[in-house]
């Protein structure tokens, strides 16, 4: 099992280039299930679930090649199974994403309940009782939902909760419906539109995308189409910290600051310098890091993927701060082990009081899910000593090499076999 062996103490400074949001790849590649046409999709992240999304739509008889490194050209010419295997599933939450496009496309769909992150209870509820509205049956037997429809039928549908999967799901069973769908109290996240537009390339009538009311025409049949996927924002949001944490000079490039105002307004808030440009973001030196609030809420507020690194960044910032994530609620795993490098933290249910500046020092710790292994790596750039990161298949699940970027930045990190 792989391990990140990490010497803090280094400023860093040059360039870091994000790729593309594992986020929005992921939605779109189970799109491909929609049409038995070509679909190109560019920029995709070299990372752990991309490769497993590629294995689930090879079984279920989609050709998915990659090629010229970051594009996936798929072709779903016939739907050979109707089954998302558990092997696959229990991997990746993401997989509950085959449900829709299959269901919509060949009228059957069987997917495993779906694994992932170890962050809390993310039941697909919300997915199944909007499948139900569009005229599916719908059963949960021996560990699978077991879908049928022989054709969708538009309707309202009224998320009780916002939902991002759930609202990419309906999206791409919706499409091929008989009618009209509203979706409402939608997810607003850029990945959300950023499907929208895919599936608005292959032939698909939506409007809305972006809004909490979102409106699909459906319509017999879609198409193929190329498609470039946007840039990741949490990656980009994970560099910013890096630059700060460590007071670098470091220049983020091929990012999309619109995606990331509310994470640069707080950092901002704490005293980090970042000056912005269309498609980039660079953080300067000589910030003087102050410990300020956050509370995590659904996009356009403060993103729990980012909570953990923010963490991370407030054990090194004068004063205490608050810290409520209010999305999952097992999301503070990542505490424990910051403790164990030295930072003062204590949990009170769903907030994180975080006293700093400490001194952190390298410690072995263990990843626990994908962005606490992100927050721990932060640490270990600042520690004292050297940080060993264990676990690291998480971080692999969303973080495109991202040790020979820290590299190139100047950080003393390596992957130990």
């Amino acid at each position: 099992m792989d391990k990140l062996r990490i010497t803090g103490g280094r400023k860093l400074q040059g360039q870091v280039r994000i790729s593309g949001a594992k986020n929005s790849a992921l939605p779109a590649m189970a799109a491909t299930l929609l049409t038995p046409e070509e679909v190109l999709l560019t920029n995709i992240p070299l990372v752990a679930d991309i490769r497993t999304m590629r294995r689930l739509l090879g079984e279920l008889g989609v050709k998915a090649e990659f090629e010229d490194g970051h594009a996936v050209r798929a072709t779903a010419e016939k739907i050979t199974s109707n089954e998302a295997p558990y092997d696959l599933v229990k991997t990746m939450r993401a997989s509950v994403l085959a449900l829709g496009p299959l269901l919509a496309r060949s009228g059957k769909a069987r997917v495993s309940l779906p694994g992932g992150c170890a962050i809390g209870a993310r039941p697909i509820n919300l997915h199944l009782k909007g499948l139900e509205k569009l005229g599916a049956t719908i059963r949960t037997e021996y560990g699978y939902v077991e879908a049928e429809a022989e054709r969708l039928t538009g309707a309202r549908i009224v998320f009780d909760k916002i939902t991002v999967t759930g609202t990419e799901n309906m999206m791409m069973a919706a499409v091929l419906a008989k009618g009209t769908t509203v979706l409402e109290n939608a997810a607003l996240e850029p990945e959300v539109t950023d499907l929208a537009e895919l599936l608005t390339k292959m032939g698909a009538k939506i409007s809305g995308a972006g809004s909490p009311t979102i409106t699909i025409e459906g319509v017999s049949s879609l198409h193929g189409a190329t498609h470039a996927i946007i840039p990741d924002r949490i990656e980009a949001g994970t560099f910013l910290v890096a630059g700060a944490i460590t007071d670098g000079d470091l220049e983020i490039t091929a990012c999309n600051p619109e995606h990331l105002t509310v994470v640069i307004d707080k950092l901002e808030d704490a005293g980090v310098s970042i000056e912005k440009g269309k498609d980039r973001l660079r953080v300067k030196p000589g910030s003087n890091l102050q410990a300020s609030d956050v509370i995590t809420k659904e996009y356009p507020g403060f993103a729990t993927d980012m909570q953990a690194q923010y963490m991370a960044l407030m054990t090194q910032a004068n004063g205490i701060s608050l810290i409520t994530e209010n999305i999952f609620e097992n999301r503070f795993m990542h505490a424990s082990e910051l403790l164990r490098m030295g930072a003062h933290i204590r949990i009170d249910g769903a907030r994180a009081i975080v006293g700093g500046k400490t001194r952190l020092t390298g410690a072995t710790v263990i990843a626990s899910d994908l962005r606490a292994s992100a927050s721990l790596v932060l640490a270990g750039l600042v520690a004292d000593g050297v940080t060993i990161v264990d676990r690291i298949y998480h971080l692999d699940r969303g973080y495109e090499k991202i040790e020979e970027k820290l590299q190139s930045a100047g950080a003393d990190i390596e992957r130990v076999k």
